[in-house]
């Protein structure tokens, strides 16, 4: 039977006010304002270190490489790292990942640093990110409850960065055009700095979960999080899709370019997706009821990839539009599926289940799109896209048979969520 479990006092489990009442919770609006800071700073950092490199080496491939580096380092440092994100206070674990990367990111604004250093201090920020990332995840459930405050946290911070990839390269290329490349990192240290000390002051010290994590081995969180059947299948809900979904992004360019379109074209189709996964979400968590946002689930994951059908038949750019638009939306499922998985997960694994959970998410995408890209050198674009669309579809099918099988009867009392109350 699952159980609504209210980690914080005083805090509702089942809002009425939508995301105001998330910004109500003081702590969370110190963890916004961090992630906000964090987030922009990651991605101005990723243009003005590709450009500096660029201008370093003069090699395209050195350039490429540098944007690379950050999340070829995300399944190391999470598998290594995720029972750090348990076995330690959270708000330490937080504000230590923040100042490692503000001294990086320091370290890069030093005028002798050798594009080596630069590449390797790279890797040392992706390799904290997914326990950072794990780990704040996880303290939310302590800061906000794990009912519909988590639920809805969760869906405001996925949605900075979703919104960062839109404004962020923007921000960064206007920052280039009055700073050099090494002045706008300096400003992504000074960002990291701000948020380590938001997030000190900010937030409440709160012991670890699990002392006895630190005994177990690195994969020992994997093994946990995919021992139990249900959490098994709830995490592939999590990583599978997107590996189908980041298809079409992947091969955008050469679709474009195959069609004739002009770079305005492409950078309008390249925002499509984000946009339409933003405005579901923003739909999702203002107007749906949580037994609702429950409901679609289902529906809404089993149908997400089939827009991207319309590729069969080498669509123009409007009608590429709207499919990833249509495919944005419906990921607005994913509110109800995290409301599924905090309550799937012992508080003695959270820490550990998120970074898990954001580690494989980063790590398959990335390989997504390696398998786009390969398999778009044998195959035409429209034919490699409309295959993901029927693959991903069945097994995203799969996935949610298995999900229902392991669906356990519920009595006694309902909340909103139609969750029993123990």
């Amino acid at each position: 039977m699952a159980t609504v479990n209210q980690a914080t006092a005083g805090t509702p489990s089942n809002p009425s006010g939508g995301y105001r009442s998330v910004f109500r919770v003081r702590e969370f609006r110190a963890v916004f304002a961090a992630h906000l800071m964090s987030v922009l700073g990651v991605v101005v950092a990723e243009i003005a270190l590709t450009v500096l490199v660029y201008r370093l080496t003069g090699s395209p491939l050195m350039s490429a490489l540098t944007f690379a580096l950050g999340f070829l380092p995300y399944a190391l440092g999470g598998t290594l790292l995720a029972g750090t994100a348990d076995r330690r206070p959270a708000r330490r674990v937080l504000v230590g990942c923040d100042l490692v990367c503000a001294v990086c990111a320091a370290a890069m604004v030093l005028p002798g640093t050798p594009v080596a250093g630069l590449l390797v201090l790279r890797c040392a920020m992706a390799f904290v990110a997914p326990l950072f990332q794990g780990a704040r995840s996880a303290s939310l459930a302590d800061i906000l409850g794990s009912g519909e405050t988590f639920v809805l946290g969760r869906s405001l911070l996925r949605m900075v960065a979703q919104s960062a990839q839109l404004i962020g390269f923007g921000l960064g290329g206007l920052l280039l055009t009055v700073l050099a490349p090494r002045g706008a990192i300096a400003l992504t240290a000074a960002g990291f700095l701000g948020s380590a000390l938001l997030l000190r002051f900010g937030t409440r010290a709160r012991p670890a979960r699990a002392a006895a994590a630190g005994r177990t081995s690195p994969l020992a969180g994997l093994r946990a999080v995919f021992g139990e059947r249900r959490l098994r299948v709830l995490t592939l809900l999590f990583w599978l899709p997107p590996v189908f979904l980041v298809v079409p992004e992947a091969l955008l360019a050469p679709y474009a370019d195959g069609l004739g379109a002009g770079t305005a074209a492409l950078g309008l189709l390249m925002c499509a997706l984000p946009v339409g996964t933003i405005a579901g979400e923003l739909w999702a968590g203002s107007v749906l009821t949580a037994r609702t946002r429950s409901r679609i689930v289902a529906p809404l994951a089993a149908v997400g990839l089939l827009p991207l059908l319309v590729y069969a038949v080498r669509p123009g750019p409007v009608a590429v539009l709207a499919a990833l638009l249509l495919a944005g939306l419906a990921h607005a499922y994913t509110l109800g599926l995290d409301r599924m998985y905090v309550d799937a997960v012992p508080e003695e694994l959270r820490g550990r289940a998120m970074t898990l959970l954001s580690t494989g998410m980063m790590t398959l995408q990335g390989a997504g799109m390696a398998l786009a890209g390969l398999a778009a050198e044998f195959l035409a674009v429209h034919v490699v896209v409309t295959a993901a669309a029927v693959l991903g579809t069945g097994v995203v099918l799969l996935l949610l048979a298995e999900l229902r099988a392991t669906a356990r009867p519920l009595r006694g009392p309902r909340n909103e969520t139609g969750l029993a109350i123990k």
